[in-house]
């Protein structure tokens, strides 16, 4: 298939035209480990992605590349400003391809789906199931998808005691699947901080991921003082320190 082309060049030449006026270095910082990083400002990217939404996006799709970690980006980002397919599968199989080639929590924590919570209310069950089989994926970023997209659309009532259930089961040992889970759990108690309060207090949660949660939830603004202050004192000793004690 003939390669995709915007005003006359390659994605390529459009990247590395806006990688002129980003932050290589800083990009990098928050990416450790993480190749060929051309630290584009991130709505430099959605500019370009919604650019492409409105061109000869599948031409975009079936032809993308993944040298850079930015192109991974802008793979996702496209996803996430076409109109959704009628026919659900063939959207969530072009997710599952997205999904597949993450190699950063950037590349993953910037996907959307497209269409937004409207989109997401009215297939509601089917993505519910299709975010809980990555949650029990093996890789890393696939559990963190499943983890952070979750997050993003089904922290309800409905939704609540299950996904609770669901991060409580998690037990990948990956850094940013950990952190993943803290963020979600800090957001649920912000929403429902009694129930969530409730989780908190018997829980299968390992100490570093239990820890971040309260970190997590201390560090929000929407966290009054005095909540603050008993999350603090709920903190589990670390297990270098439950050794010294022992």
């Amino acid at each position: 298939m003939k390669t995709y082309t915007l005003d006359d060049l390659i994605i390529k030449e459009h990247l590395l035209e806006l990688a002129e006026k980003g932050n290589k270095p800083f990009t990098e910082s928050l990416n450790p480990g993480v190749e060929h990083v051309l630290g584009i400002r991130v709505p430099d990217l959605r500019r370009l992605a919604a650019r492409i939404a409105r061109t000869d996006w599948e031409r975009f799709l079936e032809t993308s590349d993944t040298f850079y970690m930015e192109e991974r980006m802008l793979y996702g980002m496209v996803l996430g400003c076409i109109r959704p397919d009628e026919d659900l599968e063939v959207y969530l199989h072009r997710v599952t391809c997205f999904v597949w080639m993450i190699n950063s929590w950037s590349v993953c924590d910037t996907f959307k789906f497209a269409g937004g919570q409207r989109f997401v209310d009215r297939h509601a069950g089917r993505l519910w199931e299709y975010l809980k089989q990555w949650m029990n994926a093996d890789g890393e970023y696939e559990v963190r998808f499943g983890v952070v997209m979750s997050m993003s659309y089904f922290v309800d009532e409905a939704h609540l005691e299950e996904l609770l259930a669901c991060y409580d089961s998690i037990r990948h040992e990956g850094y940013y699947v950990k952190m993943a889970v803290a963020w979600a759990l800090s957001v649920c108690f912000v929403k429902f901080p009694e129930r969530t309060m409730e989780y908190l207090k018997n829980n299968s949660l390992d100490t570093f991921t239990y820890n971040k949660t309260l970190q997590k939830i201390v560090e929000s603004c929407r966290v009054d003082k005095d909540t603050k202050t008993l999350i603090r004192s709920m903190k589990r000793p670390s297990d270098k320190q439950r050794n010294v004690m022992e």
